[in-house]
């Protein structure tokens, strides 16, 4: 089944600045419910003060997350990505920048709301980190595409709570296919995670998802 075009509204800089700011709060909050000590009766009546809040958010809803207008690669108008969107509060506080050769880069701090084994990162957030940094080197080669195969490894235990650093490459492009490796690590260098996919490009390539 192909892909099917959806019209989506594209952001202002003032408009995406102030959701992304909210969306920070949001994440803020999200990690002070994992971890706060109040009583019952408190978080009785601060659910009652968010789901307020969440009233007022959906008065004025879009039928599909916001873009902004791209830069230069079409993956920077995906300002909700679940991994890097600045606009998702669910996103990790992650940010992927394209290096020299093609490598992509970045280094980031997980917390509690991310833990898997307790003072280590889930692994399926590992994954998605490493699916994330892939598929943008796969669209550095100059063949985007979507996720076909993704293995991952996991070497060791990632920690909670230190600067990680994730880095991807693509290693060869076949047609539409495009194979690519990565790395999680640990501050003292070490591996954590290492992962390998395979991505295609669809036959009719949607370019306004990238």
């Amino acid at each position: 089944m192909s892909a099917i075009p959806m019209e989506r509204p594209v952001l202002g800089d003032a408009e995406a600045a102030a959701l992304t700011g909210l969306a920070a709060r949001v994440r803020e909050l999200a990690e002070a419910v994992v971890l706060t000590g109040v009583d019952a009766a408190e978080a009785g009546a601060l659910a009652d003060e968010v789901a307020a809040l969440t009233a007022r958010l959906t008065a004025e809803r879009r039928n599909a997350p916001p873009f902004v207008t791209p830069g230069e690669r079409r993956l920077d108008r995906q300002v909700a990505n679940p991994v890097t969107g600045p606009l998702n509060p669910l996103a990790p506080p992650i940010e992927l920048a394209v290096a020299s050769g093609g490598i992509v880069r970045g280094e980031f701090t997980l917390g509690a709301v991310y833990e898997g084994p307790p003072s280590y990162v889930h692994g399926g957030v590992s994954a998605m980190v490493l699916d994330q940094a892939l598929g943008m080197a796969a669209a550095a080669s100059g063949t985007p595409g979507m996720t076909a195969t993704l293995e991952t490894r996991y070497r060791r235990p990632t920690p909670l709570g230190v600067p990680l650093q994730v880095e991807a490459k693509a290693s060869r492009v076949e047609g539409r296919k495009v194979y690519a490796s990565g790395t999680i690590s640990a501050p003292d260098g070490r591996v954590t995670v290492e992962a390998t996919a395979m991505f295609i490009m669809p036959q009719r390539f949607v370019t306004s998802a990238y």
